[in-house]
């Protein structure tokens, strides 16, 4: 079986395993089983509960909320700290404003609109470039070539954001089970923060 593609990502650190032109459970699988042993244990043994969602239109999928198992430590708070480091900083990392620009102006010339001036498709680019900067660069070349391979008419902005949305799911699915694998292994964290916000509260109702 041939060795996944693994993105080069602009950074000093190793690269994770990824290939946006896999299927998308087959990414996850990738990256999960790149994790630290025990995170991998720590995410298997997880409670996942599913609750419909529903949107302006409707029925909207299933929402999943991930909670980790008893016993994160310390210790398993800074391996997925790091993984997550990892993840955010490379997978996920925000595409550059020149990249998405440049994506957009081109995906837009295939579609071109009448009575748009230059000055006006660069703004309109602008708009396109601020909104979509959230998102990693491989999802937008990848909904940008989905959508002109599939569709015939201009896509809004709004169409765009729902497929790089629903392309980058899973994996931002997993950087929130590592988040919450960091916050259950640092408890004294938590309370601390209760206190302090009761103490300010009550400072306040003193004066």
């Amino acid at each position: 079986m041939p060795a996944p593609n693994v993105t080069a990502f602009p950074n000093n650190r190793s690269p994770l395993p990824f290939d946006p032109a896999m299927p998308t459970a087959a990414r996850r699988s990738l990256l999960v089983g790149a994790l630290p042993p025990p995170l991998q244990e720590l995410l298997a043994a997880g409670h996942v509960e599913r609750r419909p969602r529903f949107g302006d239109d409707g029925f909207d999928g299933m929402a999943e909320t991930w909670s980790p198992p008893a016993g994160v430590t310390p210790q398993h708070a800074a391996l997925a700290q790091r993984a997550l480091d990892d993840l955010t900083s490379t997978v996920l990392a925000p595409v550059s404003t020149d990249h998405v620009l440049a994506r957009v102006l081109a995906l837009l010339s295939h579609f071109p609109s009448k009575g748009m001036t230059p000055d006006v498709e660069r703004l309109v680019a602008l708009d396109w470039a601020e909104d979509l900067g959230e998102y990693p660069a491989w999802a937008i070349d990848t909904a940008a070539k989905h959508w002109r391979r599939t569709k015939k008419w201009r896509p809004s902005i709004a169409e765009m954001r729902a497929l790089c949305d629903d392309l980058c799911t899973q994996e931002r699915a997993l950087a929130d089970r590592l988040h919450a694998v960091i916050r259950a292994g640092q408890p004294d964290r938590g309370r601390r923060g209760e206190v302090m916000a009761m103490t300010a509260g009550a400072m306040r109702r003193m004066l």
